[in-house]
């Protein structure tokens, strides 16, 4: 057990600072907002630590250390701050500052104008982890398969060039016919952008990754697209929760205090991962992950004309977890020597 706390050394001292933060902010109240946020958001994302650990085990080190300091700046100033106020200074077309004077000054106007960007949010973000999702299960690679009678046929399929982008295009095209006229060329658009990112990000990296030239340059580019990757799937899986974090709150510091605790332990639960060895150990977690990943992608899709409970997004990638978990310890009980 100590073992395993040595992880989270960084991750309690952050807390006990943020909430003293959050409490000098507004009391009490302000303290106990950000330490619910921080469980929600470490609820909310204990797949995307699972699917981090994957990326970072073939990593190089010098990057995964890099992921860990730059990348967790990146996910909590950089996603829970300043893009969403860039969102807000492009839609209220204010300069950024101002729409940082909004948020502080206004808080609820601030919170409507960013609120009202969801359908881009949820076409971008959706389109980038529903590729993420359909990318492993067409993996012509992939010999684990956790439900066979699915898992196969999809990976023969994968044979077929581009299937995942096809079938996620024409995801992307069914729900823009659900959306209000005025909203589908926006939700459109932001799905293509989605796309787009993740066919630059992850060609680049296999692209370099299938250089024979094992050269210093190429390891640093190689580790640089990964990394990028991984900011790209954060920012996916967070930017949803801060719009939805206001519900709970309008400030915007005692957001980014509360989520920024929650990252804090979700990269603290990748480092642990990744250490330990964990995704070899549950044979199944891996693919409990990214069916979680999936699931929240058809919720950003269908949470575009359809409202859906913060608490369902959270019970179904749980319950995907849980249950690879639980195949996967039965599986190494039935399979021990």
């Amino acid at each position: 057990m100590l073992s395993h706390l040595r992880f989270f050394k960084s991750s309690f001292i952050i807390t006990l600072l943020g909430l003293a933060a959050a409490y000098a902010l507004g009391g009490p109240k302000a303290m106990f907002i950000a330490a619910i946020l921080s469980v929600l958001e470490v609820s909310l994302s204990f797949d995307n630590a699972v699917v981090n650990a994957t990326v970072l085990k073939d990593m190089d080190a010098v990057w995964r250390r890099r992921f860990m300091t730059w990348g967790m700046l990146i996910a909590v100033f950089g996603m829970r701050v300043i893009f969403p106020v860039l969102i807000v200074a492009v839609i209220a077309q204010l300069s950024p500052w101002a729409a940082l004077t909004l948020a502080i000054q206004q808080p609820e106007q601030y919170a409507t104008t960013l609120t009202s960007s969801h359908i881009i949010v949820a076409g971008f973000g959706g389109a980038f982890l529903m590729l993420v999702f359909l990318k492993f299960f067409f993996d012509q690679n992939k010999e684990v398969h956790w439900l066979p009678i699915l898992e196969s046929p999809l990976v023969k399929m994968g044979k077929m060039g581009g299937v995942e982008i096809g079938i996620c295009l024409a995801i992307v095209y069914f729900i823009s016919t659900q959306l209000a006229l005025h909203n589908q060329l926006d939700f459109i658009l932001a799905a293509i952008t989605g796309i787009i990112i993740y066919i630059i990000v992850d060609g680049f990296g296999a692209l370099l990754g299938s250089e024979e030239n094992h050269s210093q340059t190429v390891v640093v580019r190689t580790g640089f697209s990964a990394f990028m990757y991984l900011e790209v799937l954060d920012a996916s899986f967070s930017f949803d929760g801060v719009i939805g974090a206001f519900a709970l709150s309008n400030n915007i510091f005692i957001i980014a205090i509360g989520l920024g605790i929650g990252a804090m332990f979700v990269r603290s639960l990748t480092i642990m991962f990744v250490e330990k060895g964990t995704l070899d150990q549950f044979r199944y977690l891996e693919h409990g992950a990214f069916y979680a990943i999936g699931a929240l992608a058809f919720i950003m899709f269908i949470g575009t004309f359809h409202e859906i409970h913060e608490v369902i997004t959270g019970l179904i990638g749980a319950i995907f977890i849980i249950v690879s978990l639980i195949a996967s310890l039965r599986y190494k009980k039935n399979h021990s020597s």
